[in-house]
């Protein structure tokens, strides 16, 4: 954690995200350093579709078509973050954390991620294994590695 928070704080960047599976550890693992204040701005926990919808302006029409869980979704929930919180990247998290919960074609630990640094964004699926901590854990940890090789 503290390389990225000293990538950010160079490069004078903030960041936001929207939670879903992950209920809010990713924003508690970035305000873990001292001086987070100076590049975190806040967090959405969106774990409702219809917070999804009500905060992050996501389409009801995607999560119908796609699911809650899908890289469309994470994308609108992170262009929902740049949008409200008007800051230089965003994070989205969307998935399956389990036991319970999983199909054939999104198992349990199917975890979408929506990605906006500055004006670029991009999307990504992982499968992750383990418990639901586990699995949660995962989650933060591909985030953080991803924006740290995107901030390099």
């Amino acid at each position: 954690m503290k390389k990225l928070a000293i990538l950010l704080t160079q490069k004078n960047l903030t960041i936001a995200v929207a939670e879903s599976c992950t209920g809010g550890n990713l924003s508690a693992f970035l305000t873990n350093q001292s001086g987070a204040s100076a590049y975190f701005d806040r967090g959405f926990i969106t774990y409702s579709n219809q917070a999804k919808i009500d905060t992050l302006g996501v389409s009801a029409a995607t999560l119908n078509n796609f699911g809650a869980v899908s890289e469309q979704t994470a994308l609108e929930m992170s262009l929902g973050v740049i949008k409200n919180a008007k800051s230089d990247i965003a994070i989205a998290i969307t998935g399956i954390a389990g036991p319970t919960g999983g199909t054939t074609q999104k198992p349990v630990g199917t975890v979408c991620f929506g990605f906006c640094i500055g004006k670029k964004c991009q999307t990504s699926t992982q499968h992750f294994q383990g418990s639901r901590s586990e699995i949660v854990q995962s989650s933060v940890d591909f985030a953080i590695s991803f924006l740290q090789q995107q901030l390099l």
